[in-house]
């Protein structure tokens, strides 16, 4: 017995179907024979036939000869003598057929018997099952014929088709392990290879049997089954690839699909014609159809254009809020004060979003927290224009000359209105004679400018239909509630670039200095320049890499507000452009003593008695970690400096805080540090990292510091 893929038949009348395409008879066709399964190659089409033209005497049960591959110029007025044998190379004296080619049209793909060699009483057995094989156009003949890997003698591997990229290759197999008949595979090219075939799943497939897959140059997949749900037997049906998964599939309408056996479809990227196989008419032929009313498939809901968002602040930095604020600018003229706002843009285009803390009483900046680009687009959708709701016999305008594809142009526009009824152009006017919500599609064929590609794009909107007047003024009467407002990087229309944050560079080695001035060229610290900075500031240089600019900071704090007093105090003494900035250490002894102080604390409460300069326990613990540290790094000096809080006159606590800064200078020196390496430092209340209303912050000015200074 020789094996094929045919069609069963089961029969199904179709009441009631708009005629979506026209559908005729291919005159190339006979009433004798079988056609079926072509492919667009050259000037026409190549297909799988029966017709017996001497080429073999071998018969089938049916007196129809053995399928073999044929050629029909399809140019002018296409007639049955106008067809002929593909290759002779590819004819084999059992079934051959049906075949797929690469986009070049030298290699193809084809199906036939596995084993070919032999008498045709031993060839024609069960066993000999129907496998997927190669072939290569050298000098106009096809040769090289090769069996893929895919094939196996216990399964049949049949219906061939190749994306148009070359990369996929799909097919019908009957292999253990699918979900019953037969069912289609994928396989991809890689590493020169077919690698190993992946079932498309239950979306595609069913207990009943897939087969003839077909690939459009747009990616859409065309196939037969007749497992789904139905005209009768083997119907055509329609789904795509999105994301990670094939969407539930459409039915064609009729007349491609029938009472019949209906498969084999081929035809243009967005369906405005082609050819398919169907046995309604006695014997299996090939019909060509075209398209009257473009079945819509996989239609979006119609989405508003959004431009209302919300802008929110991670707050991971702590702010004292009764001193400093958040502003926010979107690049549009406007500001806006908060950590958490709303905002809402003219339009799409591109902004340049920043937020900033400012010092309340001055307006100043304090610290640049974040920047970014806001592109904001359009959706590129086709758009419906129309009232939402209407009366029953009112003649409603639809518009869809708004659509929105930039780059491109519409080539026609196709409406379906939810009740069967369908029409074309651009502009229309409707009425429905029935009470109810329908569902109104718009689909678009469209050409990309630039490229010439064609592609599809369809958009639905719901549509009410009332009894009367009445109705339509209870709806307007009624307050419709306003969808969310989304977040600025939730929109899938935004494009969010050139993206700064200064909590994203927080880090544990982050601290936040008062930079008083950057330079492009290297300024000496002698410079008139500097001549307004109080001298109980240390003028340090640090060279900002990234940004080619030296920075020169007078401060460096662990936390953000411990800069506060300093920047003010600069800002009045005239350095307008000074700034408060996240810079992450990247010296090593810096780092060392960063990780010290975060670990031991620097309250002077905890290194000294109350009033008293006196060293406690766990004063001298942190001192013996400096002690390491300084043994660690020989050229570093430090400045050991001791701070206040204001309660007590100026000058006893400058005294006060001058002892302790000696005699953790002192007890390092006792311990084998050189004094040429140390500093000592009593600043007494005169740089405060907080005000001193209350005892919790002026525990925090009550504090010790090491600074490098060198």
């Amino acid at each position: 017995m020789v094996l094929f893929i045919l069609v069963a038949l089961f029969p199904k009348i179709i009441l009631g179907q708009t005629e979506t395409y026209s559908v005729i008879k291919s005159s190339f066709c006979s009433d004798k024979y079988d056609e079926f399964s072509p492919v667009f190659y050259k000037e026409g089409l190549v297909f799988t036939s029966n017709r017996n033209q001497g080429l073999s005497n071998h018969l089938t049960s049916q007196n129809k000869g053995l399928f073999k591959i044929y050629y029909v110029d399809t140019i002018g007025k296409a007639g049955l003598e106008s067809t002929r044998l593909f290759s002779k190379n590819l004819t084999s004296i059992l079934n051959d057929g049906p075949v797929t080619f690469n986009k070049r049209r030298d290699t193809i793909y084809f199906s036939r018997n596995q084993d070919v060699n032999g008498k045709l009483s031993t060839l024609s057995s069960i066993r000999n099952k129907l496998g997927i094989f190669s072939a290569v156009l050298i000098d106009g003949q096809w040769t090289k014929i090769r069996d893929l890997r895919v094939n196996n003698e216990y399964y049949n591997v049949t219906t061939p088709c190749l994306s148009p990229d070359g990369k996929k290759l799909f097919f019908a197999s009957d292999k253990p392990g699918g979900y019953g008949g037969m069912d289609l595979y994928c396989c991809e090219w890689k590493n020169n290879f077919w690698n190993d075939p992946v079932n498309l799943g239950p979306a595609i497939n069913t207990k009943g049997n897939e087969a003839y897959p077909y690939i459009n140059q747009s990616g859409k997949l065309f196939f037969s089954s007749d497992g789904h749900p139905g005209l009768g037997g083997k119907d055509i049906y329609f789904s795509i690839y999105a994301d990670t998964s094939w969407l539930d599939i459409v039915h064609l309408d009729a007349p491609i699909n029938s009472q019949y056996d209906d498969f084999g479809l081929v035809a243009d990227s967005v369906m405005n014609e082609g050819y398919f196989s169907s046995k309604r008419d006695n014997s299996i032929d090939i019909y060509h159809f075209k398209t009257n009313f473009h079945q819509l498939f996989y239609c979006h809901n119609q989405r508003a254009n959004q431009y209302c968002f919300k802008f929110t602040d991670e707050s991971k930095i702590p702010i004292d809020e009764s001193y400093l604020q958040y502003e926010w600018s979107f690049g549009d003229g406007t500001k806006t004060i908060g950590r958490n706002v709303e905002h809402c843009f003219a339009g799409p285009g591109k902004y340049f979003v920043k937020l900033d803390i400012i010092e309340r009483k001055s307006d100043r900046i304090f610290l640049s927290k974040s920047s970014y680009t806001v592109e904001l687009k359009d959706i590129e959708q086709a758009i419906i224009k129309s009232p939402s709701y209407a009366v029953v016999g009112e003649s409603i305008s639809f518009d869809g000359l708004n659509s929105y594809f930039p780059g491109s142009s519409v080539l026609t526009y196709s409406w379906s209105f939810g009740n069967g009824e369908l029409t074309t152009g651009s502009t229309i006017n409707h009425s429905f004679k029935n009470k109810g919500e329908y569902e109104v599609k718009l689909g678009l064929i469209l050409r990309n400018n630039k490229s010439g590609a064609i592609f599809e794009a369809c958009t639905s909107k719901q549509i009410k239909i009332l009894n009367d007047k009445q109705e339509a003024k209870a709806i307007d009467s009624k307050v419709i509630a306003q969808p969310s407002t989304p977040n600025i990087f939730n929109y899938d229309h935004s494009v969010i670039g050139n993206m700064y944050s200064v909590e994203k560079e927080v880090n544990p080695e982050t601290v936040f200095q008062v930079e008083i001035l950057t330079s492009k060229t290297r300024l000496n610290l002698d410079n008139s320049i500097f001549n307004n900075v109080p001298k109980k500031y240390s003028i340090r240089e640090i060279r900002l890499r990234n940004e080619n600019l030296y920075s020169y900071i007078i401060d460096e704090e662990m936390s953000l507000m411990g800069t506060y007093s300093t920047f003010n105090e600069i800002v009045d003494l005239g350095y307008k452009d000074a700034r408060v900035r996240a810079y992450t250490l990247e010296d090593p002894a810096a780092k060392d003593l960063n990780t010290l102080k975060k670990v031991f604390g620097v309250s002077a409460d905890l290194f000294f008695n109350t009033n008293d300069f006196i060293l406690s326990t766990a004063g001298t613990q942190m001192l013996d970690q400096i002690i390491g540290f300084m043994a660690k790094y020989p050229l570093v000096k430090l400045e050991i400096a001791a701070h206040t809080d204001n309660l007590g006159s100026a000058p006893a606590l400058t005294l006060l805080s001058q002892k302790r800064a000696e005699a953790m200078v002192n007890y390092l020196i006792n311990n084998g540090v050189n004094s040429l390496r140390l500093i000592p430092k009593g600043y007494g209340g005169s740089k405060p990292l907080i005000s001193n209303y209350v005892e919790a912050d002026r525990k925090l000015n009550r504090r010790v510091d090491f600074t490098i200074i060198r």
